[in-house]
């Protein structure tokens, strides 16, 4: 089945939503592992955005998978679907890296909800992995939001 959304096809509708909370799920997650003082404050956006993020790049896989499907069912071939492809490929790794910082995020915050001595070993070393982890994962999938959507935007405005 070919889903729209008031007559248009719901990928171009649904990634309107990746492309609002993943780079919101990036920012507060580094800041949340980054600045001690702000967490108080952004900690449940942060913890929404963990989970809502992924949740949308999920949304946007399916529906493009189903808008895929519908192109090739209307006999589109060749470079068009090559293109496709690629962009695929770029969607499928922000949708996994939105899931992995998604859940380090989660588990640095259930970490940091635990009654642990602020000055203990293991606190400054879990945190210090925590905040690379956040840092790292948060850079890598900034990468693969705008590869996805560049390699999206050039197909529907390339005039194929």
């Amino acid at each position: 089945m070919y889903f729209r959304i008031g007559g248009i096809p719901a990928h171009p509708l649904v990634i309107h939503a990746v492309v609002i909370f993943v780079p919101l799920l990036i920012i507060g997650a580094i800041v949340y592992a980054l600045i001690p003082a702000w967490r108080g404050r952004i900690g449940w956006a942060v913890l929404a955005l963990a989970v809502i993020a992924p949740v949308s790049a999920l949304l946007a896989k399916l529906s493009g998978q189903n808008l895929r499907t519908h192109l090739i069912n209307s006999h589109f071939s060749g470079t068009i679907i090559a293109k496709i492809n690629q962009h695929m490929g770029y969607g499928n790794m922000t949708l996994w890296l939105s899931i992995a910082l998604g859940v380090v995020t989660l588990g640095l915050a259930g970490y940091l909800w635990r009654t642990v001595p602020a000055g203990s070993s293991e606190s400054v070393t879990v945190r210090a992995v925590g905040a690379v982890a956040t840092v790292a994962l948060g850079a890598v999938l900034g990468y693969y939001v705008f590869r996805t959507g560049d390699t999206g935007a050039h197909i529907v405005w390339s005039g194929i």
